[in-house]
C-alpha cells in the first residue's frame, strides 16, 4: 500500500495554489520594491486580495467567503510569502486572527453584519498588545466600563498589525479589572467610531509594507452588542486564537524560506567565477543542499499542524513547535541564501537583501520564541 507523503496536496489544493502562485509572481512580485520603500501596501494589490478570495479563505460562501479549510488558508499565506513576506502577513492576519473570532466567537448577527464586509472590501486587526504586556499579554492597562447601553474604552494598543488599513478592530480590554485576567473582554471595533484614532506608524527594519501603528482608544463609545463571546472571556479568545495564528506566522516564515532559498538558486545558476557557474562548485551545492534539506523538514512541520487543526484533533504542542523551529530555520536560510550571493547579497537590487531583514519579525510576534518553548514544555512535561 502506497503512503502519500504528508506534504502531498489533493487536487483541489494544487488548482488553488497554483492560482495564489501566479497571482503573487504577476501581480505582487512588480511591486514589491517600491511598496517597500516607500513603507506602504499598494491599494489596488489589496483590493485584488479580496477578489482572489483570499481575504475569506475559511469563511462559509454564505457570508461571501471562499468556503475552503484552514490548510487552504496556510497554503495562500505560505505561497504569498514566496514573493512578499509583507503582503503575506496582510492575509494571515485576516484569516487567522480576525475571521478566525468571528466565526468562533461572534454571534448570528455579528458574522452577518461583519464576515461579509470582511471578506469583500475591509481589512480586520487585531489589537492585543500594549507596551507593557507584550509575552505577559493579560497584564494590559486597556479598560472597558460599563455606562449601561455601551462600554467606554480607554488605553493604548502598540505594534497593531493591519491597523493603518483597516476598517474593523477586534480590541481586548479589561472590563472588571478587580477579576484580573478574567476581566479582559473582546469588543468589535469600528475605525469611524468617536475617540478611536491611530497613533504613530512604526518604522521597521522588515516587513515595511504591512502597517504597524499604536491604536489609541479616547473613551471609544462600543456598544454592548459589540462584545464577542462574553464578558470576561476575552483571555480565552486571545489565547486560542494565537494557537491557530502561530501555524499563519510558520507558514510566512515557510514561504520566506522557499523564496530565499529559490533566488540562492536561480543566482548559482546564473553567476560564474574561474570560467564556470557557481552552483558547479561543491561548496555551493553543499549549502544548497543542506538549506533545501532544512526547508522540507519545515514545510512537514507546518503543514502538519494544519492537517491537525483541520482534522479537530489537538494541535497547540504541534503550532508551537512549528512556530519556533520553523522561524529558526527560516533565519539560517535567508542568512545563507544571501551569503550565495557574494556582495550582491548586499544590495537591493537582489531579493535576498529584503528576505533578510524580513525573516527577524518571525521569532518576535505572536509568540516570540522562548513563549514557544515554554508551551512545548508545559504539553511534553503534562505528557501531551
Amino acid at each position: 500500500m502506497s503512503i502519500a507523503p504528508l506534504t502531498t496536496l489533493t487536487s483541489d489544493e494544487e488548482l488553488f495554489v497554483n492560482e495564489v502562485d501566479k497571482f503573487a509572481q504577476t501581480q505582487i512580485k512588480p511591486l514589491v520594491h517600491s511598496m517597500d520603500e516607500s513603507e506602504t501596501a499598494d491599494k489596488k494589490l489589496l483590493g485584488q486580495l479580496f477578489e482572489m478570495g483570499l481575504m475569506g479563505i475559511e469563511v462559509p460562501t454564505e457570508y461571501g467567503g471562499s468556503g475552503g479549510t484552514f490548510m487552504m488558508a496556510i497554503l495562500a499565506v505560505e505561497a504569498l510569502a514566496k514573493v512578499d513576506p509583507s503582503i503575506s502577513v496582510v492575509c494571515d492576519v485576516q484569516n487567522t486572527l480576525v475571521n478566525n473570532i468571528f466565526l468562533r466567537w461572534g454571534n448570528q448577527e455579528q458574522k452577518q453584519k461583519y464576515l461579509p464586509r470582511l471578506t469583500s472590501r475591509d481589512i480586520g486587526s487585531y489589537c492585543l498588545t500594549e507596551a507593557n504586556s507584550g509575552s505577559d499579554a493579560f497584564a494590559m492597562q486597556a479598560r472597558a466600563v460599563d455606562e449601561g447601553t455601551h462600554y467606554r474604552l480607554t488605553g493604548k494598543k502598540v505594534f497593531i498589525t493591519n491597523a493603518k488599513e483597516a476598517n474593523i478592530f477586534v480590541v481586548f480590554a479589561n472590563a472588571k479589572p478587580e477579576l484580573g485576567y478574567k476581566g479582559i473582554t473582546g469588543f468589535i471595533v469600528e475605525k469611524d467610531m468617536p475617540g478611536f484614532a491611530l497613533g504613530k506608524k512604526e518604522v521597521k527594519l522588515g516587513i515595511r509594507a504591512s502597517s504597524t501603528c499604536e491604536v489609541l482608544l479616547n473613551d471609544v463609545k462600543v456598544p454592548k452588542s459589540h462584545v464577542l463571546g462574553e464578558v470576561g472571556v476575552g483571555y480565552k479568545i486571545a489565547i486560542e486564537t494565537l494557537n491557530e495564528g502561530r501555524i499563519g506566522i510558520a507558514a510566512q516564515m515557510l514561504g520566506l524560506a522557499e523564496g530565499a532559498l529559490a533566488g540562492a538558486l536561480s543566482y548559482a545558476n546564473q553567476r560564474e567565477q574561474f570560467g564556470k557557474k557557481i552552483k558547479e562548485f561543491q561548496g555551493i551545492q553543499m549549502q544548497l543542499a543542506e538549506l533545501a534539506t532544512k526547508v522540507e523538514a519545515a514545510k512537514l512541520l507546518v503543514y502538519n499542524a494544519a492537517r491537525l487543526k483541520d482534522a479537530k484533533r489537538p494541535f497547540i504542542k504541534e503550532a508551537a513547535m512549528a512556530k519556533y523551529l520553523v522561524s529558526e530555520i527560516a533565519e539560517e536560510v535567508a542568512s545563507r541564501a544571501l551569503e550565495v550571493y557574494g556582495g550582491y547579497g548586499f544590495i537591493k537590487e537582489f531579493p535576498a537583501e529584503k528576505f533578510y531583514r524580513d525573516v527577524k519579525i518571525g521569532k518576535l510576534y505572536e509568540g516570540t520564541s522562548n513563549m514557544q518553548l515554554t508551551t512545548i514544555f508545559k504539553l511534553i512535561d503534562a505528557g501531551k
